[in-house]
């Protein structure tokens, strides 16, 4: 698996994702999966995983993308959900 953690989105409609560790959850609407760089909610309109390989860490997705957002504190040092655990922040 490497090492990396990488975004590619293009035109919001397909997204490419490496780093990937494991899939939390993921429906239409919603994606909730572990990276290397920590857990990300990825949300939108008609969500279809492409492909998953979490020998590769590599994960495509393709809907209307509207949101990529880290749910824990590695996302910042100041960051919205700093202190309170995943499934809080999540249930808000």
């Amino acid at each position: 698996m490497s090492e990396g953690h990488e975004i590619v989105l293009s035109n919001r409609q397909r997204l490419v994702l490496t780093g990937v560790l494991h899939v939390e959850s993921f429906d239409e609407d919603e994606i909730i999966l572990e990276t290397n760089m920590g857990m990300l909610a990825l949300k939108g309109q008609g969500l279809h995983v492409l492909q998953l390989n979490l020998e590769d860490g590599k994960l495509a997705v393709e809907g209307a993308i509207k949101t990529l957002d880290y749910l824990d504190e590695r996302a910042g040092k100041h960051g919205k959900g700093r202190g309170r655990g995943f499934w809080q922040r999540l249930l808000k």
